[in-house]
């Protein structure tokens, strides 16, 4: 068995005295492992660093097993993301979530996304705002997506304020206001056809409106934590955004070819 496909690195832990044991998001095949004999040299240290771009070829005898990589540098942009807090927490947090998702089950609009994020990771004004849409994409391929595109009380398609908590339906201000204290907040951003990029205040919210649903559905249940990556990113994104001047909304970065 042989294929070949681009990937982004993830992460490697030890394998015996030389190699490693390396984990990839690929394009066509996921999030997959495989180990990468002499990964522990000097050579191959800086090229095997997450957020890396590259191409790997996976062999194995049988498609069931762990096999074996080879690597190729694409975009070594693994210093570049050393830089900032917000990158670094970041990296950490995007890997974390891929890794909710089932090895090698292809998720190419992830790889995509992922590959447009790493790209303006150290521009935390822009971050935030596309770490929660791929936080809300990966909910969505997780099977508990969102519904924000229009009132589930009215039909309404503007002035969404509000998400039930229970059915993670946006709602209008009008229909949602009597019970508010009851509902999460909708950040204007996420609204469809939004004009405003996000600011300090509503990628708080938005924050928020993620992680309650990530808890409930995915890490609950598993019992498992956010971990301290995903706060950290968070905390490194709204410190500097909230202290940054406005910039065009967003909206279709994560969908650009």
């Amino acid at each position: 068995m042989q294929w070949t496909d681009e990937a982004i690195f993830l992460g490697a832990r030890r394998h015996g005295e030389t190699s490693v044991i390396a984990e990839v998001m690929t394009r066509a095949r996921g999030r997959h492992l495989g180990m990468i004999r002499g990964g522990r040299s000097r050579t191959m240290q800086p090229v095997l660093q997450p957020g890396n771009r590259v191409e790997v070829t996976w062999r194995a005898r049988l498609d069931e097993h762990l096999g074996e990589f080879r690597v190729e540098p694409v975009t070594l942009r693994a210093a570049r993301l050393m830089e900032s807090a917000t990158a670094v927490y970041g990296v950490q947090a995007l890997a974390a979530l891929l890794r909710l998702l089932p090895e090698r089950e292809p998720h190419p609009h992830l790889f995509d996304a992922l590959d447009v994020i790493l790209d303006h990771l150290e521009e935390p004004a822009a971050a935030g705002e596309l770490f929660i849409r791929f936080e809300l994409e990966v909910l969505n391929d997780l099977g508990f997506g969102l519904d924000l595109d229009q009132c589930a009380a009215t039909g309404r398609r503007d002035d969404l304020a509000f998400v039930s908590p229970k059915t993670g339906r946006a709602v209008c201000r009008e229909a949602g206001s009597p019970w508010a204290d009851r509902m999460l907040a909708l950040p204007g951003f996420l609204n469809p056809g939004a004009t405003k990029a996000a600011n300090g205040e509503s990628l708080a919210e938005a924050f928020r409106l993620t992680a309650f649903f990530l808890n409930r559905h995915v890490y609950e249940p598993r019992g498992l934590e956010a971990g301290a990556a995903r706060e950290g990113f968070c905390q490194a994104a709204l410190k500097t955004l909230r202290a940054a001047p406005a910039v065009e909304p967003l909206a279709a970065t994560l969908n650009s070819p």
